[in-house]
Order: C-alpha cells, then sequence, then structure tokens
C-alpha cells in the first residue's frame, strides 16, 4: 500500500512547521507508517497544478515565487505518485498567523480542490482540524471537509512512548528535502497555565513532557543525517522542562558540529522564577545554545484589565522584570554577530476588555524597556484569529476586535516606528557583521537573507546574489522591521 504525505505548513502556539522550518507532523506521521512513505509539500502540488511541474525563472523585475519555492526531490513525480496513492495524509493548520518570508502555507478552501479528484483515501490532520486561519483579525477558515474520508487529530496524536519510536524512523523524509531545514524539535506539549483565552494548545493536548533521551536521540539522528539547525520549539515554555540544563548539555556533547541550537516559547513568570536557583537555566541557554536566541514571551498585551479579562499567563511589572533578566544575562554579541539572548514579545489586537487606554499602556511599558537601555529583539503584532473552542470565541467573539480594527494599523505603526525602529539599531548598529546569512529570496533587484534561527533578522542586499548560499554581510541601514547590509564574502557552511 502506498502512503503519500501533503506538507501544507503548520504554525501553532507551540510548534512551527512553516518552512525553512521543518515541523513535527509528518516526520511522525511517517515514522508511524513505518515505510517507504512518499513527502509532497503543498508548493510540489502548487507547481504540478500551475505550471504543470515546470519551475519557471524569475525576471530581473520579478519577486520569488514563494508558492512554489519549498519543492521537494519528487517535484517532477507529483502527478504519478498521487496517482499510485492508496492513503493520502494532509497535513495543513495555521493558528497563528504570521508574515512567511519564503514560504506561503496551504489552506482548505486551496488543496481541496487540487485533490478532490484523486482515487485514494484522504485524510485531513494537524492543527486544521481545529481550525485553520492565515490571516490575524478573522474567525476560522470555513471549507466543506466531505471529500476527506477521515478528519482527525486523535489519530497522529501520537502518546509519547510512541514517538519515541516514530520520531527516529520519521527523521528520515528529510531526505526527500533538497534545501536546509530548521528541525523543530518537540519537548513537550499543553500549557501548565492553559487559561489565555484565544489559545488553542489546552483544547489539543494535557500538559506531558518526552523522556530526555527521546529529545536527545531524536536530535541525534537528524545530526546523523546531516541537519545542523535545531529549535527547541515544540512547547508552550522552555523553562518548564524538568530537564532544560541536563538536555542542552548534552546536545553539545554528542553533536558538537550543530550550527544553530534555539529555542522558542517562554513563560516570563518561569524566568523570574528561575532566579531562585541562580538563573541556572539562563545562564545554560546563554552557554549552550547559539547566539541570535531568543525568548518568545507571550505577554499579548501590558494592559492589566485585558490580562485579567484573558487570563493572560503574565503581568505587565513580571514581563519587564524577565526582560531585564535575559539582558543581563544574554546581550554580549555572540559569535554571529547577534546578542546572545535577548526576549521577544507577542501582542495581540481583539482581546476582551481592550481599548484606547490598551496602546498606550503597552507604550509606555514598551518605551520604558527602551528608555532604560534594554533590548528586545522582535516584538510580533497581530489581530487575533478565533477559533471554536476556545473561551475567546464561546465568550465575546470578535466584539473588541471589530470594536477597534479601524485603531490597529494604527497601533501597530506606532510601536514599529517608536520602538522597532530606535530598538533594531542599538541591537546592530551599523558596521556589524552578520554571519552566516542565507540568500533566500529576490525581490526584483534586492536578495532578502537571514541567519537561520529562531525569528532570524531579514536582510536587505543590493542586487542579486545567489540564492541558496550562505554569505557573511555588513550591516549598512535600518527599516523598521530589517535592516540593509553589503555582503562581506560568501562563506562555506559545511552542513550534509
Amino acid at each position: 500500500m502506498s502512503h503519500t504525505i501533503i506538507d501544507c505548513y503548520t504554525d501553532e502556539p507551540a510548534g512551527l512547521g512553516v518552512p525553512p522550518y521543518l515541523g513535527t507532523y509528518p516526520r511522525y506521521i511517517a515514522g508511524y507508517l513505518n515505510k517507504d512513505v512518499n513527502y509532497l509539500t503543498i508548493d510540489d502540488i502548487r507547481l504540478w497544478k500551475r505550471h504543470n511541474g515546470q519551475i519557471k525563472v524569475t525576471k530581473i523585475s520579478q519577486k520569488t515565487d514563494i508558492t512554489t519555492y519549498n519543492l521537494t526531490i519528487n517535484f517532477k513525480d507529483v502527478k504519478k505518485i498521487l496517482e499510485d496513492t492508496d492513503t493520502l495524509i494532509v497535513v495543513l493548520g495555521v493558528h497563528v498567523p504570521g508574515k512567511y518570508l519564503s514560504a506561503v502555507p496551504g489552506t482548505l478552501n486551496e488543496i481541496i480542490p487540487m485533490i478532490q479528484e484523486l482515487n485514494c483515501k484522504k485524510i485531513l490532520t494537524g492543527p486544521a482540524v481545529f481550525g485553520t486561519q492565515l490571516y490575524g483579525g478573522k474567525f476560522y477558515e470555513k471549507a466543506d471537509l466531505s471529500v476527506f474520508d477521515k478528519v482527525d487529530y486523535s489519530m497522529f496524536n501520537f502518546l509519547y512512548k510512541d514517538v519515541k519510536e516514530y520520531s527516529i524512523k520519521g527523521a528520515s523524509i528529510i531526505k526527500q528535502i533538497p534545501d536546509y531545514r530548521m528541525i523543530e524539535i518537540e519537548t513537550g506539549h499543553g500549557c501548565d497555565i492553559g487559561k489565555c483565552s484565544f489559545c488553542t494548545e489546552p483544547i489539543k493536548n494535557r500538559v506531558e513532557f518526552r523522556e530526555k533521551e527521546d529529545v536527545l536521540n531524536e536530535v541525534i539522528e537528524f545530526y546523523r543525517l546531516g541537519a545542523r539547525f535545531f529549535r527547541l520549539g515544540k512547547q508552550t515554555c522552555f523553562y518548564t522542562l524538568p530537564y532544560a540544563v541536563e538536555l542542552l548539555k548534552e546536545i553539545n556533547s554528542h553533536c558538537p558540529e550543530i550550527k544553530v541550537l534555539h529555542i522558542d516559547n517562554v513563560n516570563p513568570v518561569k524566568v523570574v522564577m528561575d532566579g531562585k536557583n541562580d538563573f541556572e537555566i539562563t545562564k545554560a541557554i546563554v552557554k549552550y545554545c547559539s547566539s541570535g536566541n531568543i525568548a518568545a514571551f507571550g505577554v499579548e498585551s501590558f494592559d492589566i484589565e485585558v490580562v485579567k479579562a484573558n487570563t493572560l499567563n503574565t503581568s505587565p511589572s513580571v514581563a519587564y522584570g524577565a526582560v531585564k533578566i535575559l539582558n543581563k544575562f544574554g546581550a554580549e554579541r555572540g559569535e554571529d554577530g547577534m546578542p546572545k539572548f535577548l526576549p521577544g514579545i507577542n501582542i495581540i489586537f481583539g482581546l476582551r476588555n481592550e481599548t484606547k487606554k490598551t496602546q498606550e499602556e503597552n507604550m509606555k511599558w514598551l518605551k520604558r524597556i527602551y528608555d532604560e537601555g534594554f533590548m528586545l529583539r522582535r516584538i510580533n503584532i497581530r489581530q487575533v484569529a478565533i477559533f471554536e473552542g476556545t473561551s475567546l470565541f464561546n465568550e465575546g467573539k470578535d466584539k473588541f476586535l471589530r470594536k477597534n480594527k479601524k485603531m490597529y494599523w494604527k497601533w501597530r505603526n506606532e510601536i514599529r516606528q517608536k520602538i522597532d525602529w530606535p530598538m533594531l539599531q542599538r541591537i546592530v548598529p551599523n558596521g556589524t557583521i552578520l554571519t552566516n546569512c542565507y540568500a533566500e529570496i529576490y525581490d526584483g533587484k534586492t536578495t532578502f537573507c537571514r541567519q537561520f534561527g529562531t525569528y532570524p533578522l531579514i536582510v536587505g542586499v543590493k542586487g542579486r546574489i545567489e540564492l541558496k548560499k550562505f554569505y557573511d554581510i555588513e550591516v549598512t541601514g535600518h527599516m523598521l522591521r530589517s535592516v540593509t547590509g553589503k555582503v562581506v564574502k560568501e562563506v562555506e557552511v559545511q552542513v550534509v
């Protein structure tokens, strides 16, 4: 029996699977099937349907077509693979919409017409089972799912005792991907607080952690297969991990030539609590992870009324305290040109009890952070996406989203202009050399590059330098969220 996985990419509160990241869903499923599995991306399907499988050359006036950028080695054989497929498994779902440099996640209304005529069993899994939305400020996407024989999340929501085996066997799908990937490694799921009004993570999972040896063995297997870029990102708070320090030490010991080792989500409360142990976890992250690392703080709002009404995980004062701590230990510039370990802030508009005062509070605290000389590597700002099953959906829905929607772009731009822009000049002043920047896409006569990492900084370079190669780049200017630069040299990054 022939099985094919179509990866339409996933983005959740705990876990990213949009290229250049490789998410966990297709890997675990491939390991579970325990046989040769065809791995395709939505890009492969688009190329087949829209361009008859032929790659088009980007003209000098055009932008790289990021809808067909992330092809597998199977892109020429998509038609035959699908004709021979007995069971087709579609992995799909975006719960925290973002802006992606070189990929476009698939939607239900896009993939369904592409596969509906196929003569095989079709299964939909991934976050889309609970809803999906590619854009903030909207309810989840509505689609007729009758084309699927089965719509099931639990079918592939494996127990960790089974993930131990599947994660190793499924790592081999990386052989079907010709480009570099940042491997998203799951350490645990569920949220130990689990009350934020908009969040889907508590709906999907109860709190549970993988065994340390299982996580380590998965990293070692990918390392053996040639992967060199990793993020311990599929958890709601890295600091909650019972074996955080030991895991980082052992990864360094077993995989000495890793190029990037980063983390993702962190609850600011846990950073402050780490102080009781002399900041053991914070110090270990700085020591054992590569520079350019970011702790994504799910602050969501600095307005205490919004915090209370949406049962958010942290208060403004605690978030501020955590920012100070990470700056104390992580602000030193590392080998790649970036500070070693800085906080990032997530802000969401459209939550309960949001008023004009909300933006005033956001700016008050962000300005305090800036004025006191601290650094925030990035501020993610989005309008809430509303999913069935969350308390926000059940109580209030889009009331405040609709009420203040007209203010969103003004509020966002204020943060970008007054905080992001000067903050970026502090983090990477002109003359900073950013090493190992990967040339990713063209936009006319500009090449956009970035380092591999967690929320890496985009660097715009004049001219069309060769894509999918690495360069050291000197920073020459600053935009609101990105920088401009000039190539110092092309570099060889030894990755199998």
